[in-house]
Parts: C-alpha cells; sequence; structure tokens
C-alpha cells in the first residue's frame, strides 16, 4: 500500500477545495474605466458564457429565475451596473456608453471569449455598446422587452427635460407610477408591488440621470460596427418596428410573450427561460 506524506495529502485536499470554491457561486467586483466599483455574481461554467445585464433602476437580483437554470450549462454573469445594486454611486454622469463600459470591464477580468450579452429594457442599449467596446469576444445580443425600434426618432432636449421633470420632484411617486404602468391587468398584485416598490427605492440621482441617457440614446451609429446576430424577447405589449430594425441590423429577429409585461423574465420565467434557451442556440448556430 502506497502511503501519500500527511502535507502532501493536506495540499491536495486544499487544492480541491480552492478549486471547489472557483467553481462555486461568487460575488466579485472589478472597477470600471472610471474607477467606480462594478459588482458581479458568477455562476456555472460552460461555452457561451451569458452574462444579464438589467434595466433602469433594476439590479442583478432580476435575474433570479434565470441565473440556476442556465448556470447548469453555461458560465453565468450577472452584473449590477454603476449606481445600481451593489455597485459604485460615485460617477458624475450615468450614460449608456458609461454602462457599456461597466459591462466591458467585467469581460475583460474573467477573460470571457464567447459570450452572448442578455439586457432588459435599458440594458439593451448597454450591451449594444458593449460589444462594441469587446470586439472579436461577442457572439451575439439578446434584448429582453427592448429594441422596439432601433432606429426611433430622438426626443428634442426641452421634450425630456419635460418627461424628466415629475422624476426631479417626486422620483418615488413618479417612478411607482411608471412601474405600475408597465404591467398588464392581469399580472399578479404582490409581483407589480414588490417590483414598484424596489424600483422606486433606487437613487433618484441616478434614474434621473440615466433615464435622461436613455432618451437621448440612439443605437444606430454603435451597430454600423457591431454587426451580430440580435434577437428581442418581448411582450406583446409593445409594437416591434421589424422592418425598420432590420434595415439597421439585418440579422435582428424577435421572439413575442402574450398576457405578460415588462418584466418577461420575472412574469412567466418558464416561458421565457425557454425562448432564451432557443435564441442561445439560434445564435451559436449563425457563428
Amino acid at each position: 500500500m502506497i502511503r501519500r506524506p500527511v502535507a502532501a495529502v493536506g495540499l491536495l485536499a486544499a487544492a480541491l477545495l480552492a478549486a471547489s470554491c472557483r467553481r462555486g457561486p461568487r460575488d466579485l467586483t472589478v472597477p470600471s474605466a472610471d474607477g467606480v466599483t462594478i459588482a458581479y455574481h458568477l455562476e456555472g461554467s460552460g461555452d457561451p458564457a451569458l452574462v444579464f445585464v438589467h434595466g433602469w433602476c433594476c439590479d442583478s437580483n432580476f435575474w433570479n429565475a434565470q441565473i440556476p437554470i442556465f448556470a447548469k450549462t453555461h458560465k453565468i454573469i450577472a452584473i449590477d451596473l454603476a449606481g445600481h445594486g451593489r455597485s459604485g454611486k460615485e460617477r458624475k454622469e450615468w450614460t449608456i456608453r458609461g454602462f457599456g463600459a461597466d459591462i466591458a470591464a467585467v469581460i475583460r477580468e474573467e477573460n470571457l471569449k464567447n459570450v452572448i450579452l442578455i439586457g432588459h429594457s435599458m440594458g439593451g442599449a448597454a450591451i449594444i455598446e458593449a460589444a462594441a467596446l469587446c470586439p472579436g469576444r461577442i457572439l451575439g445580443l439578446i434584448g429582453v422587452d427592448t429594441f422596439h425600434d432601433l432606429g426611433a426618432a430622438l426626443y428634442t432636449r426641452e421634450e425630456a427635460e419635460s418627461i424628466l421633470a415629475p422624476y426631479r420632484y417626486g422620483f418615488v411617486q413618479t417612478t411607482d407610477g411608471f412601474v405600475r404602468g408597465m404591467f398588464p391587468p392581469t399580472a399578479k398584485p404582490e409581483l407589480v408591488d414588490e417590483i414598484a416598490k424596489r424600483m422606486s427605492a433606487a437613487s433618484p440621482e441616478v434614474g434621473v440621470s440615466a433615464m435622461r441617457a436613455v432618451l437621448s440614446y440612439s443605437p444606430v451609429e454603435t451597430l454600423k460596427k457591431v454587426r451580430l446576430p440580435i434577437i428581442a424577447i418581448n411582450a406583446d405589449q409593445y409594437p416591434v418596428n421589424l422592418e425598420g430594425n432590420r434595415r439597421i441590423a439585418a440579422s435582428f429577429e424577435v421572439k413575442i410573450m402574450k398576457r405578460v409585461g415588462h418584466f418577461v423574465m420575472i412574469e412567466n420565467p418558464a416561458e421565457f427561460n425557454r425562448l432564451l434557451e432557443e435564441s442561445v442556440s439560434e445564435i451559436l448556430t449563425r457563428r
């Protein structure tokens, strides 16, 4: 019988434990391009890596119905954009390109090579900018109730400030009403209450500035450089300009979920997860 030295056995056990910890769920941070701390959750293994990006005044927990499912077969990263969740709030101006840089910082930190970016609402704009900052690493983009009209006319400065005024002077009440209006009448009241409460508790400074960024953002110029498969998984309550979108991004496709509102991944996670898995497979076939 071969006997290993006790010290060697101890080192082996420590190495195995360390490897196990590396594979397990982890909450990590990385500085963005401007030094603001970006928090993210990492779980699972396997290509392609799926990077989940939340929307306006949300956080990475909005993907809790997806993370454990897709972590069985993929490396999963769920990011808190700057100013949201556990990430830093020291930024002076909140822009879509800045949010894209937050995502890019995480991708580079984890040295991800084959990535599909998944963005909800405002996160859809952010993943377009992230793709431009990470050439050669991104396989495709999946928007979640976003990308309705990629070429939509921008709001004028006066129009944008008029929209923002109620948020500046009554952020909690205005946000609460805004969120409730994104659900269909059939939505579960307790779910509506929970999401409205969580989003209304966001930083008013961040919320107003980030909404201003959304109102003034156009993806058209960036998409001229980012020629990737794009799939949207959207609710049926907002129309999608399919023809117009394909003039800007020829590969654009959309999948429609019925009887849900803006938070499709929370309102009907089983159906959304099925469509997300389908979308990931379709993007891989276009490589």
